[in-house]
């Protein structure tokens, strides 16, 4: 059953098979003879499948705007398929036998998985079943399983960890991922529950006393996005393996309260997002956690809007988040332009609006002792643009930033990858690596 749940949905067979089933359950409902069928219904059925997902994508991309970026060609034409095999799949059940009417359902079901599959494979967010049914990682634990306080080892004046670093017997080969709740009690801000990322050194004893990265997803999204599209539990992994053990205890935290808000990460009308990220969240992690307790070896972090919200407290919180990964990040907070956004937050105030966003507080301060590592898309035409702007803002204001480019767009497919080719570089500014 693991190995059915943990085939990989994004390349090998089963999305050949997927999609090939989609086709077959596809010309089977099409499969009818009548002419009025050919000259009616057929026609009826592909102009208000065409209709619907037109509306749709005007509704989500010019009025609803949940999100900045429009719904790609690729998307629309895998939902306008998926409501083509079910209006067909109703068309053609009446005055039929139950047997008929069975074959035909499974039909409208292998339609709708090869459509799911389509979107799947353009935003790359569930890469297996097991993460599309958001079933518990296999090495996911409960957080009472993580002993609070042991013997720790950490770096000495001078050296990285990893001069100082043994690891002992007994060390797992591979981290553990929990569901944790982080408390508010300063902001009042009501997130989501977070998720936090244990490498083997920190699970063995003595432990090392590791650097942290926290961690935000995009929107809509959830945290736990990190751990299936983005895959963050194996590519931790993966570098703790190349390195004894050592990787950072990675916190995967909640910006936005549910899955289609978008607060903006900051202290406003929409809630104290920034007094949670910076008071109530690292409070938590120096209180729980056995870690570095110096900013100088934490970082934030996150892709899209969370790539945007890690901008913005390593610019508005630099002594608290001196070093930043911005992956797929705007310029500027935003629902959509500019005076919508300062009117939702600020009322329309300008200069409240400006004293926060990145861009503008770049423009008027020097931040020598802060860092950043920026990825963007090749194929992703609005981000990398911002990408470019935040670069050129950030060199202009004494930041060391280095902007990386990934083939693709705007999804997993840079996302995760992206976090990967950072890893060397946190590890060094973050002094667990020379």
């Amino acid at each position: 059953m693991n190995g059915l749940l943990d085939a990989p949905l994004l390349s090998g067979p089963l999305p050949l098979a997927v999609g090939t089933a989609g086709v077959v359950g596809g010309l089977y409902l099409l499969g009818r003879r009548s002419r009025r069928w050919w000259t009616f219904v057929v026609p009826t059925v592909l102009v208000g499948a065409t209709a619907v997902t037109a509306l749709l994508a005007f509704l989500i991309d010019n009025v609803w705007r949940p999100f900045p970026d429009p719904v790609p060609l690729t998307v629309l034409l895998a939902i306008g398929g998926g409501l083509a095999g079910i209006a067909l799949g109703v068309a053609a059940l009446s005055r039929r036998r139950w047997h008929v009417r069975i074959v035909r359902a499974v039909a409208v079901v292998l339609v709708v998985a090869a459509a799911a599959q389509g979107v799947n494979l353009v935003y790359r967010e569930y890469p297996t079943l097991r993460t599309a049914l958001a079933l518990p990682a296999v090495d996911e634990i409960p957080f009472t399983q993580i002993p609070l306080r042991e013997q720790v080892i950490g770096a000495r004046s001078g050296l990285p960890l990893s001069a100082v670093w043994r690891p002992p017997a007994g060390m797992p080969a591979t981290g553990a991922v929990t569901q944790i709740d982080i408390p508010a009690p300063v902001s009042g801000f009501a997130a989501r529950p977070a998720w936090l990322y244990v490498p083997p050194a920190y699970l063995s004893r003595p432990r090392a006393q590791l650097p942290v990265l926290v961690l935000m997803a995009g929107q809509p999204g959830d945290p736990r996005n990190w751990l299936d599209g983005g895959q963050l539990a194996a590519r931790m992994d993966a570098f703790a393996a190349a390195h004894n053990g050592l990787a950072p205890v990675v916190v995967i935290v909640d910006q936005l309260g549910s899955p289609l808000a978008n607060p903006l990460c900051m202290d406003s009308r929409l809630g104290k997002v920034a007094t949670y990220l910076s008071v109530d969240v690292p409070a938590w992690i120096r209180k729980t956690l056995q870690v570095e307790p110096s900013p100088s070896e934490w970082a934030i972090g996150g892709f899209s809007n969370g790539g945007t919200c890690a901008l913005q407290m390593a610019v508005n919180e630099p002594k608290l988040y001196p070093t930043f990964v911005d992956i797929s990040g705007e310029s500027a907070p935003t629902l959509g332009d500019r005076a919508r956004t300062m009117q939702a937050t600020f009322g329309g105030d300008r200069a409240e609006f400006a004293a926060v966003n990145p861009l503008d507080v770049l423009a008027t301060n020097r931040f020598p002792n802060s860092a950043g590592y920026l990825v963007a898309g090749q194929q992703d035409q609005q981000y990398l643009p911002e990408a470019r702007q935040v670069l050129a803002a950030c060199q202009a204001a004494g930041m060391d930033v280095q902007l990386h480019l990934r083939p693709g767009g705007h999804s997993f497919e840079v996302w995760g990858p992206g976090l990967d080719e950072a890893l060397p570089w946190l590890a060094t500014r973050l002094g667990m690596m020379p």
